[in-house]
């Protein structure tokens, strides 16, 4: 059965691959698994029929069969259990990968998503200037953390995991901020994360999607 994925037709991000269909992507070329994609306007998020997918007229959903599901940590963890390479085979290492991807979704995103909301819906509030530099200590302690745990470690535990692809992924929300790079060590995980031929190819296959809707705008 093939598997279906659903991401946007025209990226809010401009191919800068930080919508969450490229964790899908990136975590299905990791396993090795072909896919398709049913790219989605705005408009056509919240019809009925894509709310038959996810009932918050979102992205990205995951299809293969009879099964839909949304929300980027369900898929991938689905992913990961049902394919091999992104959970260690041995229960304790395969828990701990588990929890760090909820490390990332529940502890590490939650402060990055604040502050990029603020930061370009807030920015006409009167207290946007004083807001801001509240918000990034907040996502500076969750780092300060997580870097001491990494220390010179490639990965965070023995191998990369799903917990490495979902962390790297959230913390390139911080591009081009400046605030992942204090901390060198985390600057090279994502680097490290980034560097791999997955990551490559899905990011190759979400960068075309954008460049094909500029040619047709």
């Amino acid at each position: 059965m093939t598997i279906t994925i659903t991401a946007f037709e025209a990226s809010p991000d401009e191919g800068q691959g930080l919508a969450r269909d490229m964790r899908v992507r990136w975590a299905l070329e990791e396993v090795g698994q072909p896919y398709d994609v049913r790219l989605m306007s705005f408009a056509a998020l919240k019809e009925p029929a894509h709310r038959e997918r996810n009932p918050f007229g979102q992205i990205p959903t995951f299809e293969e069969g009879d099964l839909k599901l949304f929300e980027s940590g369900a898929i991938i963890l689905h992913i990961a259990e049902r394919f091999g390479g992104l959970l260690p085979p041995d229960p304790n290492g395969r828990a701990r990968a588990i929890m760090w991807m909820f490390a990332a979704l529940n502890t590490v995103e939650p402060p990055i998503v604040e502050y990029e909301q603020t930061s370009l819906m807030e920015r006409d509030r009167s207290w946007h200037e004083e807001r801001i530099p509240l918000m990034e200590r907040a996502i500076v302690r969750r780092l300060k953390s997580l870097s001491v745990w990494l220390g010179d470690r490639e990965w965070l535990e023995d191998e990369f995991t799903a917990g490495d692809l979902m962390m790297v992924m959230v913390l390139r929300r911080l591009d081009g901020d400046g605030i992942v790079e204090r901390f060198p060590n985390l600057a090279a995980y994502v680097a490290r994360g980034t560097a791999r031929p997955a990551y490559q190819r899905a990011f190759a296959a979400q960068l075309a999607v954008f460049k094909n809707s500029q040619s047709r705008a």
